[in-house]
């Protein structure tokens, strides 16, 4: 009995260790490929070898093997890495004027430049020395690829315009819709277009910049949006492009979900004011609120260590997109999910990874009243700066960015579910996917990047500026 139970254990190990390297294969993991492969070999030999054993040593693995399992599953239940979410609603409104995207839009010398540095004078010394550097998708930028920087900055010339679409005046015929029905109908048209994941919120205060720092209105002015309701949305970022960051791909890739989520929010906005309603799309450049914020008030995740919203089946690997409105919309609730804080306050692997230590390392501290994590925004800039795109070091690292495969999900399901598992699952990361992965090659069709230039790195940025990598930034602050 013992020995049929063991050749069993070998059956498995070698079906389940063999099943993970074949997906790792195809994910072009190359590392988690070859352990997988090779455990599934030496714990199929030495499962099969002791059957061969005297009963006696038989019966004494099989109890081990069996006490393992116990332990295992007692440590699945246990209540380990409890987490409380903590106060995380800002006190105050954050002025748009003060994120990175804004004051790299400033022009020495012109009215705005003036009037922003006078009301934050110590800003002024660091932005004049990222100003000094290449700058993004910058020809002498240290990752350069002047095909697909060509590429990025047609895409981005899409949603410069795109962006005289993003509000308008509603039909003059109002229906009536039925909230609960109107809400499966919009979100089922962003799904139909190209979201990922979709959230509906009611509109607050804290979801809005204070003051227009970019895009259409005139800068400085203050925000007003009379809106009551706010639909979120996610459209996923490819995998492969996002595996090379901070290589010229990955910005390519960027660009092109921007556009995706500008057209299909702009899409809703003109479905709703159809429907003689008013609404408005939020879109790269022309924010009117805080993206990561209002999907995390739709359900959609929580706010991860990298600053970026932490998805359920994607991790940070996605774009975002906001439509504002006075359609009345059933409201989701918000996830009581909180195993990706705890995930994150032990994982730490975006902290190790960014190549400028942007990315804090500690617990979640309380700014304007909200605990969060906050990167180093200026030096996390200044290294796209360097290099020429947008990075995405931390999101192409983060165990939660992933392929949405069974094995992954799996392990997603079990991570949602149990602290030791989310432990354990940091602990395997790190033993198959190594502590600081390298990046991957892009898709064969990509152009290769000429050959590498000698970059002077400034004060403040990091000297593996010269090409390996770097960490993020998405929507918002």
């Amino acid at each position: 009995m013992t020995g049929t139970l063991l050749i069993a254990l070998a059956l498995v190990a070698l079906i389940c260790l063999g099943a993970f390297g074949l997906a790792s294969w195809r994910d072009r993991e190359r590392r988690a490929s070859r352990l997988a492969f090779g455990l599934a070999i030496a714990v199929a030999l030495s499962f099969g070898l002791s059957a061969l054993l005297p009963p006696q040593s038989r019966l004494a693995i099989v109890s081990i093997v069996a006490l393992v399992l116990l332990a295992s599953v007692l440590l699945f239940l246990l209540p380990i890495g409890r987490i409380e979410r903590g106060p995380d609603i800002p006190h105050k409104r954050f002025d748009e004027r003060d994120i990175m995207f804004a004051r790299a839009r400033l022009e020495p010398g012109s009215p705005n430049y003036a009037a922003y540095y006078a009301l934050r004078p110590g800003n002024k010394a660091g932005d004049d020395r990222t100003r000094s550097l290449p700058g993004l998708l910058a020809p002498t930028a240290s990752e350069a690829n002047p095909p697909l920087f060509a590429a990025t900055t047609a895409t981005f010339d899409l949603i410069e315009t795109l962006r005289s679409r993003v509000d308008g005046q509603p039909a003059a015929q109002r229906t009536g819709p039925d909230p609960t029905r109107m809400a499966v109908t919009v979100k089922g048209l962003a799904r139909h277009w190209g979201a990922h994941s979709v959230g509906i919120t009611s509109l607050q205060p804290y979801h809005l910049y204070s003051h227009i720092g970019r895009g259409s209105g005139e800068y400085g002015s203050p925000i007003h949006l009379e809106h009551t309701y706010a639909l979120a949305f996610t459209v996923e970022m490819d995998r492969a492009m996002v595996d090379t960051a901070p290589a010229a791909p990955t910005l390519l890739e960027s660009a092109r979900q921007y556009a995706c989520a500008a057209q299909i929010a702009i899409q809703l906005a003109g479905f709703i004011r159809n429907q003689g309603y008013r609404a408005r799309a939020h879109i790269d450049g022309d924010y009117r609120v805080i993206a990561p914020l209002v999907a995390r008030d739709a359900g959609l995740g929580e706010l991860g260590r990298m600053g970026l919203l932490m998805t359920p089946a994607l991790g940070p690997r996605v774009r975002l997109g906001v439509v504002t409105t006075d359609l009345p919309l059933a409201i989701d609730p918000r996830s009581d999910d909180l195993s990706v804080l705890d995930f994150c306050q032990v994982c730490k692997k975006c902290a190790d990874c960014c190549p400028v230590q942007a990315i804090p390392r500690g617990d979640r501290t309380e700014i304007d009243g909200a605990l969060r994590w906050r990167i180093k925004d200026e030096i996390c800039f200044r290294y796209w700066n360097v290099i020429g795109t947008d990075c995405a070091r931390c999101m192409a690292v983060c165990p939660y960015s992933y392929p949405n495969s069974p094995i992954h999900n799996l392990v997603r399901w079990a991570a949602r579910h149990s602290g030791a598992a989310r432990r354990a699952a940091i602990w395997l990361d790190r033993v198959f996917y190594g502590p600081n992965p390298a990046p991957k090659p892009a898709p064969a069709w990509v152009p290769a990047k000429p050959a590498p230039q000698t970059v002077h790195v400034r004060a403040g940025v990091s000297r593996h500026a010269a090409g390996t990598e770097k960490p993020k930034n998405s929507e918002g602050a």
